[in-house]
């Protein structure tokens, strides 16, 4: 059975969520949700987040899953408003005690602030299913980008979060702490082993040179022109190419507010004593 598969994109941080669902139970999950943030003045919203749920009421879909395939660093998620406000889990891989474990220190977080495990509903090894209606959602571990990162198989559509984007871009970039460019194409191979008509659902899109936006490839494709990833690359080919392009590259903006929030499972962090939220800017721990 095929899932039916509704995307959203947020141009602010060039992200997609996913809204999937069992077209005969109306059984859904929501992959990857984003929370507004304005940068300037430090404030959040939920339009984003509100759109998803608006949609759920429409087609009387019944929310069980939020899944994230990583602790993000371009955005903050919305996992934790939307189990708020409906009956959903929220599910990330188990390999999020590493993450936590290195930005809780990074950010020298209290106990109170700290990400810890149970911040989560589930966390997956790889090879666990989940139901999703008549479907099942199937867990591959896919790090590399980060040790969390998890690849979603549902029905005949694979979910994977910032390993791999649009053929025209590549993969993605492996600097961050615990990163690994061989261990992610490692990840890659166990992902380009899947059938060819797999369809590919990107978790960013940053539109190069100009196109419009695309998310959704196949397997077949991308092993035929992906610019990074492709048949003709080796091993160390690709571990020399991402190792130079990384150091290249830029902080993501948002890396510093969304990674303690993110741990957390989108937690906000705890309210002082006046009654106002801090988030933490550690000085000289990135670039």
């Amino acid at each position: 059975m095929k899932p039916i598969v509704q995307t959203y994109f947020d141009k602010a941080t060039f992200s997609l969520t996913h809204l999937v669902y069992c077209p005969e139970t109306l059984h859904a999950a929501i992959i990857d949700p984003v929370l507004d943030y304005d940068p300037a003045a430090v404030t959040t919203n939920t339009k984003s987040a509100e759109k998803l749920l608006t949609e759920l009421t429409n087609k009387n879909l019944s929310l069980k899953w939020v899944l994230e395939t990583h602790a993000h660093a371009d955005h903050i998620t919305a996992a934790q408003w939307i189990k708020q406000n409906t009956d959903a889990k929220t599910v990330i891989g188990t390999n999020i005690r590493q993450v936590q474990q290195t930005f809780n220190e990074i950010f020298d977080l209290a106990s109170e602030e700290q990400g810890l495990p149970q911040d989560f509903d589930h966390l997956v090894d790889d090879g666990d299913k989940l139901e999703l209606g008549k479907l099942n959602i199937q867990v591959m571990h896919t790090p590399g980008h980060t040790p969390s990162c998890c690849t979603y198989m549902i029905g005949n559509a694979a979910f994977v979060g910032d390993t791999i984007f649009m053929p025209d871009f590549g993969t993605a970039r492996c600097d961050f702490p615990g990163g690994d460019a061989r261990q992610l194409y490692q990840s890659l191979q166990k992902t380009l082993s899947l059938p060819a008509e797999t369809r590919l659902f990107m978790c960013h899109d940053y539109m190069p040179g100009g196109r419009e936006l695309k998310y959704e490839t196949t397997v077949a494709e991308q092993k035929a022109s992906n610019i990074h990833i492709n048949d003709s690359v080796s091993e160390e080919e690709f571990v020399k190419m991402r190792t130079e392009r990384d150091a290249q590259l830029a902080v993501p903006k948002l890396i510093l507010p969304s990674l303690q929030i993110n741990i957390r499972g989108g937690k906000l962090p705890p309210k002082g004593d006046k009654g106002t939220r801090f988030i933490k800017l550690p000085l000289n721990k990135f670039g």
